[in-house]
Parts: C-alpha cells; structure tokens; sequence
C-alpha cells in the first residue's frame, strides 16, 4: 500500500524506540522506502545495525560520517522523504523542534522538511502532562505538524498513565491513511455528537445509557481525514480518537448538549447528531444523596429538548443527519423520524442485529434517505461504517 513512498523516520532516546525497529518492518513490508535518523542519545537503547537491515539502507545519526569525513545532508533527506516521523520523540525532542533549536542531525531535518511530519510521543506520565511539555507539543501543531497520540498503560518508570508511544500497528495505520486520504471535506465545517448524556438524579446517581460513543469519534476522525474542521461535542465517554481538525467539546447532560450544539450550529455546514441523549431527565435534582428507605422510589420526569427537531425547523441549506436505534418496527420508525425532524437522511441500526448497536467494535446500519431509497450495508467495524456513511454525506455536498 505504501509501494514507492519515501518514509523518513526520526528516532530519540526512549525506552520505546524498541517498537521503532518493529515500525520499520511494517513500513517496508506495505512497499515503503525508509530511511531511519537517530539521535545520539537514541544509540544507547538500539544500535544502528537494527535499523540499516531492517530498512536496508544506512542509517543517519550525525552531520558527517566520522571515518571518512563525509558530510550527511540534511537538506537533501528532507527532500528526499514525503513523509517525516518522529517516533519516538522525547520531550526534550519536542522542545527543541518548538522553539527551533538545531544541535543534531534530526532537528537540522526539520527545520528543513518540506513534507509533512508526524510526531509519536513518548514519555513517563508527569513529563507528559507538564504544562511545558503540552505548550510546546501545541505550538508543534500550531505549524502544522501532526501529533499521534500516546497511549495508557504502564509506564517504564512503574506508574499508570498516557505517556506510552502508539503502537506500530497504529503508527502505520496512519501514514497509510495519509497517503490514501480524501480531501472532499475540506473547508467544511462539521459537527458531530457521540456518546450518551447523563441525567443527574442526586450527586451520585444518574439515568443513563450504554452508549460508548465509538460510533461518533469515528465518524469525527473520518470527516478529519477528509480535510473538514470538526467540532466534536461529546458526552461521558473515556474513548479518545485525535486529530489535529478535530476540536473536542466535553458535556455531560442533555442539556448541555443542546445548548453547546446551538452554539455551534450556525457556523456549522454539516451537522451529524449520532449522539444517544436521553428522551427525559428529572425534573428535581436532589441536593443530597438520596437514601434507601422506602420499599419504592418514583422519579418524576420530564422530555428534554429535541435537538434534532429543533436544528431540523432552521437547518435552511445546511446538511442536517441523524441515527434511529430500533427495536421494532424499525423502518417505519427511522421514517418517521426522518420526516419530522427534517433530516437529509436518517442511519438505522438495530439492537436485534449481532454485533451492532452500544458498546460493540462493530455495527450493522441501514442509511434510509428522503426519498425512502434504503442502502442496507453488512456489518462491519465502526470504522468501516463511518466512512460509509461520510461517503453518502460526500453526495450530498455536491448539491449543496
């Protein structure tokens, strides 16, 4: 996939660089041409020798060659690569390409790098989370460099946290879906909503649902690739999918989703509600835990706003989807749905598929337009099926 792509990779002094040498089987086993640079410091955790026979070409690490003389340039390897990533890159690393400090053979390529350049922190979880570090990886995307974003999990240093860098398979994944993306989306601006609202009942209690909002982040990521800005609004969910065009909203009820989406709403091209918000919520919330004495509790009610309905009376030409999870009478439902909330088209899934509906890696969806024209698709994995249903969002941008 990857077949005739020059791929240079940057390697820093990190525990992780161990996955780097996997990173660069996978590259060449997809058709890349890589050439690797290491840091001095990066030398003492993997030698050279690794890299040079994995990738099959030499390995870069200082300015010149020390037994002949000869000098490494660092303007034609930036030339020469259409992608430049750094994994992994330490903090250190990180803030000197910031502030553009230039005392290696890496950060001279940098500063020289016409390409896009990807960057794959890795850290122990203190030094990721310093307000130092978080500036000077903001200031990096700031000019336009592209973060992978570490992983949790236990940390060389023992502790639990972010800091881990991504795994080769992700790392892969994507340069392979930056070669291969599409920019229809750009200069749109969509929004999405994913995952459930809470609706508090007492300080510790709340109605709920098992959305995981997986569906929705993939659907954001996907509009991301396709060049669109992405405002993400987005309830209780510990999921994350980055991306530096994706601009992430936290909320938590009902409530708060609507009024964070009609604050974005008007500057919105696109807006794609695949949120599951609760229909009601109480009407009192209690100020203090309430106790377990009486053999029944009721809970009095009430709707909350429809987002849908109401985006739907004032869309005008705006490109307006949203999701039905049925139980019975499934079409008929997602029609009328569709109808009176003024949709462009409505996304079935059904709880009484396998494999599709809440906290599953897969779903199983029927996209049913305004005309009643159904697309039934198989199941597949929810990033599967973002980009299927992007593609029908695709359709519509074009008479819009």
């Amino acid at each position: 996939m990857l077949k005739g792509k020059n791929i240079l990779l940057g390697v820093c002094g990190s525990i992780a660089s161990y996955k780097s040498a996997e990173l660069v089987r996978l590259l060449v086993k997809s058709g890349a041409n890589v050439k690797v640079v290491l840091t001095e410091d990066a030398s003492s955790f993997i030698t050279p020798l690794t890299f040079s026979t994995l990738s099959k070409n030499p390995v870069y690490s200082s300015y010149y060659k020390k037994d002949t003389g000869e000098w490494n340039n660092h303007v034609e390897l930036a030339l020469w690569a259409d992608l430049f990533v750094i994994a992994p890159i330490t903090a250190n690393t990180i803030a000197k390409l910031a502030n553009g400090l230039c005392d290696n053979l890496l950060s001279a390529i940098y500063l020289s790098a016409k390409c896009p350049v990807y960057f794959a922190p890795a850290m122990d979880l203190d030094m990721w989370k310093h307000p130092s570090t978080q500036a000077n990886i903001k200031k990096l995307q700031q000019f336009g460099n592209l973060m992978i974003s570490p992983g949790k999990g236990e940390l060389a240093s023992g502790l639990f946290g972010e800091g881990r860098m991504a795994e080769p398979e992700e790392i892969t994944e994507v340069l392979i879906k930056y070669f291969f993306r599409n920019l229809s989306l750009a200069g749109k601006k969509v929004m999405v909503t994913a995952g459930p609202t809470y609706e508090a009942i007492d300080p510790v209690r709340f109605i709920g649902n098992h959305s995981s909002g997986k569906m929705g982040l993939s659907i954001a990521y996907e509009c991301a690739t396709r060049g669109a800005q992405v405002i993400l609004i987005c309830g209780p969910t510990n999921l994350q999918k980055e991306h530096p065009s994706i601009k992430r909203i936290n909320i938590v009820s009902a409530k708060q989703m609507f009024e964070t989406v009609n604050e974005y709403f008007d500057e919105t091209d696109i807006c794609i509600l695949s949120a599951a918000v609760a229909d009601y919520t109480p009407d009192t919330v209690a100020e203090n835990k309430i106790k377990k004495q009486d053999s029944t509790f009721n809970l009095s009610l009430q709707k909350t706003k429809d987002i849908a309905a109401d985006l739907g009376a004032r869309k005008d030409n705006k490109i307006l989807i949203g999701f039905a999870l049925e139980t019975e009478n499934e079409i008929s439902n997602a029609i009328s749905k569709l109808e009176r909330k003024n949709l462009d088209f409505i996304v079935l899934n059904s709880l009484n598929d396998d494999g599709a509906g809440f906290k599953t890696d897969s779903n199983k969806i029927t996209i049913i337009k305004r005309n009643k024209e159904q697309i039934d698709y198989t199941l597949k994995s929810k990033e599967e099926v973002a980009e299927d249903i992007v593609n029908e969002i695709e359709k519509l941008t074009g008479s819009r």
